[in-house]
């Protein structure tokens, strides 16, 4: 029996996870001098409030015990752990760890989504659904690089603090940024490893209109889009309308962010996304 194991990356909680028939570790967040399990311990909206108290949050990947020993739960099953994107966190390098650490014990595949998000979650999707259609573990790992190989990703934040808190951008592009209302955009690298510029529009619309612009230059077969957001569901349908303008045979799936996607691109950041069927 092949069984799945993954991170909160892909925007199911523990609990969901274990109702379908795999298993999630939660990534972790720290704020005002405290550490909460994301999904577990704090949700988005306990989160929010936080900030909006004045804390800054921080945060990092499940522990190697903790993959560890989500891995020794199923040591009977054959593993196939999906770590969210290598290089934008530590997940896959502390999975492959755990790995190397049970080696003999438990057979795992470890495999880097080289994504996060709504990709991710598409992939667990179909991750199961290849389980539950008896496909080996070689056919699913054949089938699951093609998925990884057609992703992409793009970032629109609405904070310019965390975005110099982050290194994204000088504090002085921050501060001119700010005062001039500019849109942001960064993209996630071919490699899946880092978060690039990608442009900075005069509006939020010019902004969409770009990256919609660039997934068509892609000429993209038969792409499923992803709008993630941080509390900012206005804007998120928004984008979703003029997806469906440009792309109208395709899904487009609005997804909440959780809090640790909240740290990384601040409150009311957008991620727009896409990955073939």
């Amino acid at each position: 029996m092949i069984h799945l194991i993954t991170d909160t990356s892909c925007l199911y909680s523990p609990s969901e996870a274990e109702n379908l028939g795999f298993t999630v570790n939660p990534l972790v967040v720290s704020i005002g001098g405290k550490s909460y399990q994301e999904f577990v311990d704090i949700n988005p909206t306990q989160f929010i409030e936080l900030i909006k108290e004045g804390n800054f949050p921080t945060s990092s990947q499940p522990t190697l015990g903790e993959i560890e020993d989500s891995i020794e739960k199923h040591h009977d099953d054959e593993i196939l752990l999906l770590a969210m994107a290598d290089g934008l966190s530590g997940t896959y390098q502390t999975a492959c760890s755990a790995a190397q650490e049970l080696e003999g014990k438990v057979k795992v595949h470890v495999v880097n989504s080289a994504t996060l998000c709504g990709p991710h979650r598409y992939m667990v999707t179909c991750i199961l659904q290849w389980i539950k259609d008896g496909k080996s573990m070689n056919e699913i790992l054949a089938l699951l690089d093609k998925k990884i190989a057609s992703t992409h990703s793009f970032l629109m934040p609405q904070d310019f603090d965390y975005l110099k808190r982050g290194g994204r951008c000088t504090p002085l592009t921050a501060k001119i940024g700010g005062l001039l209302k500019l849109q942001p955009v960064v993209q996630q690298t071919a490699d899946g490893r880092r978060l690039d510029k990608f442009c900075t529009a005069r509006s939020f619309d010019l902004a969409v209109k770009k990256i919609i612009e660039d997934f068509k230059a892609k000429n993209l077969n038969n792409p499923r889009f992803y709008v993630s957001h941080a509390f900012a569901e206005k804007q998120a349908l928004k984008i979703k309308e003029m997806l469906l303008n440009s792309f109208p045979n395709q899904v487009v799936e609005i997804l909440e962010l959780s809090c640790a996607f909240i740290t990384q691109g601040g409150p009311y950041c957008i991620a727009l996304q896409s990955i073939e069927e």
